[in-house]
């Protein structure tokens, strides 16, 4: 099985041979515009309209589901819905683990469809506030199982 490759950088700015996705979590209720999703914003244009288009139509904006997005002619964003609202006044964090999964194991298809490598930053852990401790595994038992390969980026 693949392991997790860690880069120091930008992961909207992936170095590799061939096709790339790029994912990252959304949150549920059409927000964008904090943490991750200003890097994507400032490289394309294209992932944040396609994300607001998809929530105004309402068409399968739910936990667990992923959106892709090609934004050069071989790298494609995907915006994964894994995070219920965004701000937390509890004990429970907006991440949602069972929906990040979901999302991961369709990204382990789109990923062998193009054959592409998957290329993130540390996902579910900065606004959603998740523990990488319990994202890792998720990625082990769906794109790594699958022998996609994973780069993980932290930014300097």
């Amino acid at each position: 099985m693949k392991t997790i490759q860690y880069i120091k950088g930008d992961a909207t700015v992936p170095n590799t041979e061939g096709n790339k996705i790029i994912a990252h979590i959304c949150n549920d209720i059409g927000g964008w515009g904090k943490g991750f999703v200003t890097a994507v914003s400032k490289r394309w244009k294209h992932p944040e309209k396609e994300y607001r288009e998809w929530f105004r139509s309402k068409e399968n904006f739910t936990l667990g589901e992923i959106q892709m997005v090609r934004t050069e002619e071989d790298v494609w964003v995907c915006n994964m819905i894994a995070q219920h609202k965004i701000i937390t006044h509890s004990e429970v964090p907006p991440i949602r683990y069972m929906a990040a999964e979901e999302c991961l194991l369709k990204l382990t298809h789109e990923a062998l469809q193009r054959n592409a490598s998957v290329h993130m930053p540390r996902i579910g852990c900065g606004l959603a506030g998740g523990k990488w401790e319990q994202i890792e595994p998720i990625i082990e038992r769906t794109l790594l199982n699958k022998n996609v390969e994973v780069y993980v980026y932290d930014f300097d």
